[in-house]
């Protein structure tokens, strides 16, 4: 079973570190986590994953592996993991978020919700059971229950109506996943998502709600959908503090650098977002001293490394104005670099908060790389 131990907390603010046992390897927390929608981080190789941005664990997407290559060939691989040569944790989500992305092609209803793939037009049907089922035979470590996210703005009934589908439909998954088993010989865990939009009374609710089933970590949802960031910083912090301090906390598709620092302060363990590769591919490019959008003129002749003090190698092999040419002329070698230095830089991000928790500097160092990191170049 996945389990968690806590090693160190921050005496200024509510972050910690610690480390999360799955079947696939322990990940050291506060942990970022490549999104690989498709059973692979677009444009990064498995092996350089591991060994530049040293990734512990990715993300696939139900609704995407599901449309293709489809869970029949899934199966017969044995799991995503064999499918795709990932032996380190995965994380799945549910497709929910796709329920809210995908607005335009889908109806909700209490059994479930249809839907229309975006590749060919045909219909299909998600309940919470068969979210359950797909990821058992997709094998991931980690699943989440089905869920809705509602947009922002949102009204309070929506919000509250909304929320309350989202707490049946996890009973009705964690009844289906604790009546099945995994399907590849390790042990999967099964995460509920707190909803509520930005509205104090129910995320109070639905925290408390999502507590009650004693599950063996807890997420929060339905934030970085267009808030502002101090409602997003308020609701977590409203959240973390209610949500067991023993279990993981997983804020799902946060976010930006400043966002992740923000939010392990919080008490926040786990995060995602495709901000590093989508970015990379338009030529923004994070670093410890700022950001760089590598297409401005002022690189054209810049011929200093990427990143002289980067955590990734080819930050300090590659020049600015080489990437910018490669970026401009849509070369895939300038978006493999550029997401090679992005995700290398956010893992580096949450590792150097890991050192600083278990230094008990935290805060002062958080306060100042948060100015640091929002800055242009």
């Amino acid at each position: 079973m996945l389990q968690f131990s806590i090693s160190h907390t921050d005496t200024q603010s509510s972050a910690r570190c610690g480390l999360i046992t799955t079947g696939h390897g322990v990940i050291e927390t506060p942990i970022f986590m490549p999104v690989g929608t498709l059973g692979s981080v677009k444009g990064v190789q498995q092996e350089d994953l591991e060994k530049e941005v040293r990734a512990q664990i990715i993300l696939g997407n139900t609704y995407h592996l599901y449309l293709r290559p489809g869970i029949e060939v899934l199966q017969k691989a044995g799991g995503l993991h064999r499918f795709n040569s990932w032996n380190h944790p995965i994380l799945t989500d549910s497709g929910g978020y796709q329920v809210y992305s995908l607005s335009h092609r889908r109806k909700i209803r209490e059994e479930g919700v249809t839907f229309q793939s975006h590749i060919d037009g045909s219909t299909h049907f998600f309940s919470p059971e068969i979210a359950i089922d797909i990821q058992r035979a997709i094998g991931a470590d980690i699943i989440m229950a089905l869920d809705e996210c509602t947009p922002y703005p949102c009204e309070y009934d929506y919000a509250r109506s909304s929320m309350g589908l989202t707490h049946r439909w996890l009973e009705r998954c964690c009844q289906h996943f604790d009546h099945t088993e995994p399907l590849y010989g390790y042990r999967q865990a099964l995460f509920p998502i707190v909803q509520g939009s930005t509205y104090k009374d129910l995320r109070k609710i639905s925290a408390e709600t999502v507590a009650s089933f004693g599950r063996e970590a807890n997420a929060i949802g339905g934030l970085s959908v267009g808030e502002p960031a101090e409602e997003m910083y308020e609701m977590t912090e409203l959240v973390c503090g209610i949500l067991p301090k023993e279990k993981p906390r997983y804020l799902m598709g946060v976010g930006t650098p400043e966002n992740i620092l923000e939010c392990i302060a919080l008490g926040v363990d786990m995060f995602d977002c495709v901000l590093p590769t989508r970015n990379a591919r338009h030529g923004l490019l994070y670093t410890a001293r700022g950001i760089i959008n590598i297409k401005n003129a002022k690189w054209k002749e810049d011929f200093s490394p990427i990143d002289e003090e980067g955590p990734c190698h080819v930050s300090r092999f590659y020049n600015k104005a080489y990437l910018r040419h490669l970026i401009h002329s849509k070369e895939l070698l300038g978006a493999q670099i550029a997401s090679l230095h992005n995700l290398s830089f956010y893992l580096w991000l949450v590792g150097e908060a890991r050192s600083h928790i278990q230094a008990g500097d935290f805060l002062n160092w958080k306060n100042q790389m948060v100015k640091e990191v929002q800055r242009r170049l």
